[in-house]
C-alpha cells in the first residue's frame, strides 16, 4: 500500500504526521521524503545514511557544425528549452524536462544529451524503518525527475509513506500519483481552510481517495469540518495543539515520543485507511 502524506500549506504538521505513522509501522514501512526542497523526516527520525546517488536529467547539447537550422527540436519541445534563433540554436537546460524528443526528431543528429545533475537521493535506516529522501542541488528548480528517483525505491512488500511537499503544484502532483490513498494534514483555520479546498480540489481530479487529519484541532474555527462534511471527506484523526508536542518538536522528537498515547491512534489510522480503500495492506495491521 502506498499512502501519500499532504497539505496545502507548510507548517501543518505533515511531517509530524507522516513520521510518527511510519514509526508505529516499524520495519513493515518505509518512509520516502519527496519534499526534495526541504527534506525533514531525517531530522526527527534521524537516520543512518547508507547510500547516496547523484540523480542527473539529460539535456540537449547542440552541435552546430551538423545543425541545419530546420526548427524542429523547437517546434516538438513544449517548454522552450531548446529554440533556434536567427543563424544560431539555444538550448536552455533550466527549462528541460529530458523528454528526449528534440534529439530524436533531429534530422542531422546534432543535437546529443549530456547529463545535468539534479541532487542526490540517499537511503538509509531509522532503526527498524525503510528511509528514503531526496535532496535538490541548491539553485535547481526541476524537482519532479527528482521525485520521481525517490518514488523508484518504494518496495512493493512494504507499507510505503510518501511525505509530500506542501501546496498543490507538479511537486505535489507527481508524489501523489499512484498513491493509494492521500492523507490531507490542516489546520482549523481560515488560511488552512483555503489551502485545503485548492489542495482537495487537485488531488480529486486524480481520482485518489482521502482523509483529512486536522492539527492543532482545539483552535480556530468549525470551517475545516464543515468542509469536509460537505465533501464527503472522512475525519481520520485530530491532534490538539498541545505543549508536549511543541516542546518535543522543537527538540527533534516525533509526536509518538513526545505523546506514547498517541501511537494506538495511528494504529487505528492505518486500519481505518485500509478499510476505506479496501486493500488490506501486507504492512497494516488487519
Amino acid at each position: 500500500m502506498i499512502v501519500a502524506v499532504a497539505s496545502g500549506k507548510g507548517g501543518t504538521g505533515k511531517t509530524t504526521v507522516a513520521t510518527s505513522l511510519a514509526m508505529v509501522l516499524g520495519n513493515r514501512a518505509q518512509i520516502l521524503d519527496c519534499d526534495v526542497e526541504e527534506p525533514n523526516c531525517h531530522i526527527l527520525l534521524k537516520p543512518t545514511i547508507l547510500t547516496t546517488d547523484a540523480v542527473n536529467l539529460p539535456v540537449p547539447s547542440v552541435d552546430l557544425q551538423k545543425c541545419t537550422l530546420c526548427g524542429k527540436c523547437g517546434e516538438v519541445c513544449q517548454f522552450s528549452a531548446i529554440v533556434p534563433i536567427g543563424k544560431t540554436v539555444i538550448a536552455f537546460p533550466e527549462l528541460c524536462h529530458g523528454c528526449g524528443a528534440c534529439s530524436m526528431l533531429c534530422p542531422e543528429k546534432a543535437i546529443q544529451e549530456v547529463p545535468r545533475n539534479l541532487g542526490v537521493v540517499e537511503t538509509g535506516m531509522a532503526g527498524p524503518l525503510e528511509f528514503v529522501q531526496g535532496r535538490i542541488r541548491i539553485g535547481e528548480a526541476m524537482a519532479p525527475p527528482l521525485i520521481r528517483a525517490v518514488k523508484t525505491q518504494i518496495s512493493g512488500d512494504k507499507f510505503a509513506i510518501l511525505d509530500a511537499p506542501p501546496g498543490a503544484s507538479c511537486p505535489v502532483i507527481t508524489t501523489v500519483k499512484g498513491s493509494d490513498f492521500v492523507i490531507m494534514v490542516t489546520e482549523p483555520t481560515p488560511f488552512g481552510l483555503n489551502d485545503l479546498e485548492i489542495a482537495v480540489e487537485a488531488i480529486q481530479g486524480l481520482g485518489i481517495p482521502m482523509g483529512i487529519v486536522i492539527n492543532r484541532s482545539d483552535i480556530g474555527d468549525s470551517g475545516v469540518k464543515d468542509f469536509c462534511r460537505n465533501k464527503g471527506l472522512p475525519l481520520l484523526m485530530e491532534i490538539p495543539h498541545h505543549r508536549r508536542i511543541a516542546e518535543g518538536y522543537a527538540k527533534g522528537a516525533p509526536l509518538i515520543e513526545s505523546m506514547p498515547e498517541y501511537a494506538d491512534k495511528f494504529k487505528k489510522l492505518t486500519d481505518d485507511i485500509s478499510m476505506i480503500i479496501g486493500i488490506p495492506s501486507k504492512g497494516s495491521s488487519l
